[in-house]
């Protein structure tokens, strides 16, 4: 078991928080790292890319010239895609990219973020983060006090603390069903409230 001190918003020592080895202090696995986050941009494709095919292209009822005695090539439509303004083949057709993953390699690659950011000294505990109004103001303001630079993600379902970070570049406000390999990976600095501790370990533990 890992201990973390745990800080207020301000900045403040708070205490400290026991973290489960099952969850926190795992030894990283790179490569089912990579295959989540591969696997979550694959879902995030449109997947709307479109040709039309020779049944989709206008024109080309009639067969061009009779199938016998011109010395010519048979044809049976000039839509066909040899011709000009013909169909194409093997086109793009819409289709999801989304696929799946095991459940179990799926928890292996956050509780592997996880660790690896416990690892890195990346890992932030406040006893909690909850804010009156959604501010930006006060949400950067929070962040200077806790002394963190560069990107943030900050795991919280308090819908103001959401709000406030929706214009920063450099902070996300995620919710704690909403943490996922990608987003932990992207972003140096992870800060979690001692509910969603303890919410992610009840689940990945």
């Amino acid at each position: 078991m890992a201990n973390l001190k745990v800080i207020d918003q301000n900045g403040k020592d708070s205490g400290k928080v026991t973290l489960s080895d099952d969850v926190f202090g795992i030894k990283p696995n790179e490569s089912v790292v990579f295959d989540a986050i591969i696997r979550q941009r694959a879902g995030k494709r449109q997947g709307t890319s479109k040709v039309k095919n020779r049944s989709a292209v206008r024109g080309g009822g009639k067969k061009p010239w009779r199938q016998k005695g011109t010395g010519r090539a048979r044809q049976g439509s000039i839509r066909s895609p040899q011709w000009r303004g013909g169909g194409t083949v093997f086109g793009p057709t819409p289709r999801s990219y989304a696929y799946s993953m095991p459940r179990k390699q799926r928890r292996l690659a956050i509780k592997s973020v996880l660790s690896q950011k416990l690892i890195d000294k990346d890992l932030i505990v406040l006893d909690k983060l909850t804010m009156s109004a959604p501010k930006t103001k006060d949400f950067v303001s929070m962040l200077s006090d806790l002394n963190v630079e560069g990107k943030v993600l900050v795991v919280s379902d308090d819908k103001n603390v959401q709000l406030s970070a929706r214009n920063l570049t450099n902070a996300k406000v995620v919710p704690v069903n909403g943490l996922n390999v990608e987003d932990a990976v992207n972003y140096e600095k992870l800060i979690l409230t001692q509910d969603a501790v303890k919410n992610i370990e009840e689940v990945l533990a």
